[in-house]
């Protein structure tokens, strides 16, 4: 019956579907419910809790005297001893318990014997393995551990990856007898994988350096792997057996088999292995960080059984191994940190408060300290970069990674284009050292030549610092056409046999020069000085600010006191000299007369004074409400006011036919106006004819893309000599007596400056004596931007 089942598996491995070979049916395949164990041993699952045998190995008779059929349904203490059955029991207890291994005396009658027992719990079950034992070739266990023990003395030895492969490869062969023993290192998750290390007897061929496709081993069989540390093939050929039921009554699936040494294997894996020439082979995983690193693959010509000590054994140095891995690994990144800090503190001397600008002035710097072809840094929504450029879409797609990570994460790949595609896709998450979780994103966006990333998150709204590498195509090796791992054979399609007789060459594209530990260490010494900069920076600006408040504190209380207790007194004396001068006019003289005159003209002058410095301090406190204003009708608004002073100098206004439209706060904007053509009218009373134009425009300034939009107020008046230009928007300072010219506070301007500055814009402006004066202003923000012609 299991000969005829197994080639039922085989007919269904090589005709999978009509006219050949499938390797989808491979990776679809449920090798943990194949239904069968190694025939060289038999298999028991029992209830934990009744002690009742749920499935057994359809041998159980010949290995354990009851068959199977006999068997199920009943109680385990048939064939097991129950201080054994109990003490598996205790072994397994808990939650997450490992298996346990148990030298035991089971069966009955004439097939009475000692076994090796392995058990483990797969739900409510307890899985019994049992393999006769060779009492002929009885286990010697102290020599054996000394072996173990200067085998795992020479991996601590190794310092480096490539050494300690290079171990473990000897020092397995040593321990197992295997022909060959090779390192298999994968290139990703679900990538192909590379033979590194290789210790084998001369008669068979050589691997080292040749690539597998990574269809050689399925994603199921690595989740295999990756729970389980060792997997034991004894026999290509060996007749499977099944299990009794197959199907489970009360799952309706067969029994899961994740966790048995035992486990029948895939006829599409026995297929691989008969076609390179191995009958026997083991398997130990290499993890790092939780995940499958690897494997130390084992082949044999000849079948071959292990002991379960062997097995522990090997199983024990797959995981020192990959302990040594995990140490050397931070070894170097220890030693990278070490020797990249002092770059790394060299370069962050380069920057300054304008971090930005110092990136792009002493940009060969940054990207010599990771080796990189390009340099970008995201801050405050702003992109910046260096050499290979990053584009926007990309740009923005890593933002949205950044935000997902822990700031100060190292994130670094060297194969983008393919992450890219996998997450457009949905085959992947992609690989990094650090957060895998994706942001949700839509179109994906094109790498345009950046192959390889290093980046680094500097906070949660999506900031990052990165460094670029451009492609860099790796020629490769392969034991077999990664394109066509089937061929034609008498036997219909086969998987391709695998070795150095039929190498394959090509190209790997799409791929940069690997991030080193050390690149990795000195992105997140950056990070860590670049945030301390920032920082810095930041306490610097909050002790300004902390200054600014008090300062605006304090002008608020003069303001305060100008309003009123200045005011106050002032008006006394305003008061004091009008009644005087009504009450007793004819009793003073005229010098007392003309005094008292004079302390009311300079009592209501030092009133103006005090208005405007209010008024010149509540626009330091007021904010600015933006909104979409016509400045036509701004301009209208405030010839309504000026246009009196305008029309009394005999002014003339000039303005095209429409002016478009601001965004301002129209009351300030209303009041700049104001200001600036009642100050043009006043200095043109110097003109013989008293005719004088004023030109109202909005012109294009020199912002570098002409994106931004000025306001003109041009008259041909007097004009400003060039020394004195910048006074005249000082507080209270004005050009000539404080009767010339209409008189005025000196605030006018200043208020001018004040506004404008409370808008984020800029003031300026063209003089020159007898040809007039030109004053521009912006008002930050463009938003939809001013239109018009001059």
């Amino acid at each position: 019956m299991g000969d005829d089942w197994l080639s039922q598996r085989a007919q269904a491995a090589e005709q999978a579907v009509p006219g050949g070979f499938d390797l989808s049916e491979c990776v679809r395949e449920p090798i943990h419910l194949l239904g069968g164990v190694q025939s060289y041993g038999t298999l028991l699952a029992v209830d934990a809790a009744t002690g009742l045998v749920d499935t057994a190995a359809a041998n159980t008779g010949p290995l354990l005297g009851v068959p199977a059929e006999d068997l199920v349904g009943g109680p385990v203490t048939r064939v097991v001893e129950p201080d054994d059955w109990n003490e598996a029991l205790e072994a397994t207890s808990g939650a997450d318990a490992p298996s346990a291994a148990l030298p035991v005396t089971a069966g009955t009658g004439s097939s009475r014997g000692t076994f090796d027992l392995s058990v483990h719990r797969s739900g409510e079950l307890l899985v019994l393995e049992f393999e006769p034992r060779d009492e002929r070739q009885a286990f010697l266990f102290s020599g054996f551990y000394q072996g173990v023990r200067r085998a795992l003395a020479r991996l601590r030895s190794a310092s480096t990856v490539t050494d300690g492969c290079r171990t473990a490869v000897k020092e397995i062969r040593s321990l197992t007898g295997f022909d060959r023993v090779v390192a298999y290192r994968f290139d990703g998750p679900d990538g192909p994988g590379e033979v590194v290390a290789e210790e084998v007897t001369d008669a068979w061929e050589p691997w080292l350096g040749l690539w597998f496709p990574a269809t050689d081993i399925p994603p199921q069989a690595r989740r295999l792997y990756q729970d389980n540390w060792i997997r034991v093939i004894t026999d290509v050929d060996d007749p499977t057996v099944r299990l009794h039921p197959q199907v489970r009554q009360s799952t309706g699936r067969p029994l899961d088999l994740s966790g048995a040494a035992l486990r029948t294997v895939s006829e599409f894996h026995l297929e691989y292995l008969r076609n390179i020439r191995v009958r026997s082979s083991m398997s130990v995983s290499v993890m790092r960080e939780g995940r499958l690193w690897g494997l130390i693959a084992c082949h044999g010509a000849e079948p071959k059984v292990l002991a379960p000590e062997v097995r522990s054994a090997c199983e024990l140095f797959g995981a020192a191994f990959s302990l040594q891995l995990a140490a050397i690994e931070e070894r170097e990144r220890a030693d990278g940190f070490a020797r990249s800090g002092a770059r790394a503190g060299a370069v962050a001397e380069l920057l300054d408060a304008d971090v930005e600008a110092s990136l792009l002035r002493h940009d060969e710097a940054f990207r010599g300290l990771t080796n990189a072809d390009g340099v970008a840094l995201v801050r405050s929504g702003r992109l910046v970069t260096a050499g290979l450029p990053l584009p926007d879409r990309l740009a923005s797609e890593l933002g949205r990674r950044a935000a997902l990570m822990t700031p100060g994460t190292v994130w670094a790949t060297d194969r983008l284009p393919e992450l890219l595609a996998e997450a457009g896709t949905g085959t992947g998450t992609g690989t990094g050292t650090g957060t895998d979780t994706e942001a949700e994103r839509g179109p994906i966006a094109e790498p345009d030549g950046v192959a390889g990333l290093l980046m680094v998150s500097l906070g949660r709204s999506g900031e990052f610092l990165a460094w670029t590498r451009a492609e860099r195509p790796m020629p490769r090796e392969w034991a077999a056409d990664p394109a066509a791992p089937v061929r034609v054979g008498p036997r219909g399609e086969r998987l391709t046999p695998r070795g150095s007789g039929a190498v394959f060459r090509s190209v790997m594209r799409g791929r940069s020069l690997p991030w080193t530990a050390q690149d990795q260490s000195a992105a997140l010494e950056m990070w860590r000085l670049l945030t301390g900069l920032v920082l810095r920076h930041a306490n610097e600006l909050g002790r300004l600010n902390d200054e600014l408040r008090m300062i605006n504190v304090d002008l608020d209380s003069f303001a305060h006191a100008a309003a009123h207790d200045l005011k106050e007194p002032l008006r006394g004396i305003s008061n004091a000299a009008t009644f005087t001068l009504e009450d007793a006019a004819d009793d003073l003289d005229a010098t007392s007369v003309r005094r008292l005159e004079t302390m009311q003209r300079l009592a209501g002058r030092m009133d103006e004074l005090l208005n405007s410095l209010l008024h010149y301090a509540r626009l330091g406190r007021g904010g600015v409400e933006r909104t979409d204003v016509p400045l036509d009708d701004v301009v209208d608004a405030a010839l309504e006011v000026a246009g009196p002073r305008l029309a009394d100098e005999h002014v003339t206004v000039v303005r095209p036919a429409t002016l478009g439209r601001v965004r301002a706060d129209p009351d300030r904007l209303y009041e700049i106006l104001v200001n600036l053509l009642v100050n043009a009218a006043k200095y043109a009373a110097d003109r013989p004819d008293r005719t004088v134009e004023i030109t109202v425009a909005t012109v294009p300034t020199q912002d570098g893309a002409g994106r931004e939009q000025a306001v003109l107020v041009r008259d041909n008046g007097i004009g400003i000599p060039p020394g004195r230009q910048s006074e005249v928007f000082d507080l209270f300072r004005r050009l000539h007596g404080p009767a010339e010219y209409g008189g005025g506070t000196g605030v006018g301007l200043a208020v001018v400056k004040r506004i404008v500055e409370r808008h984020g814009g800029r003031l300026w402006l063209e003089s020159e004596p007898g040809q007039g004066t030109a004053f521009y202003f912006t008002l930050g923000d463009p938003g939809p931007a001013a239109s018009g012609s001059a």
